[in-house]
């Protein structure tokens, strides 16, 4: 299972409408924060571990991909944070968390 990183407003698009016929976990990832890292470690461990089965998921740098990670956040009406878990189901935002509560646990409990 591999997540498809989200570099431009198509990328988002693609992934929103996917949302209409599949849960999709999008992780906002700052590649310059040592919480993020910690975060995205959690992230790999649920990933690689199947726990994600059934949820596409969807990867966006938030320093990278600025605009996209500005637009996730305004159309679905969450607060940007950094890291950040968004499930996002039939186009709209079901869960999200942030920070040092992002964890393969949470993960896991949420993302279905």
């Amino acid at each position: 299972m591999s997540s498809k990183q989200l570099h431009t407003m198509e990328d988002w698009k693609q992934i929103l409408e996917l949302s209409h016929e599949k849960p999709v976990l999008v992780f906002k990832h700052s590649t310059s924060c040592s919480v993020s890292a910690g975060a995205i470690e959690e992230w790999t461990r649920w990933h690689e571990g199947s726990k994600g089965e059934g949820v596409e998921t969807a990867l966006v740098r938030v320093i990278e991909e600025r605009s996209v990670s500005n637009v996730i956040a305004e159309e679905l009406g969450v607060k940007h944070a950094s890291p950040q878990a968004i499930l996002i189901r039939n186009g709209k935002a079901e869960w999200n968390t942030s920070h040092w509560n992002i964890t393969e646990t949470a993960l896991s409990e949420n993302a279905r």
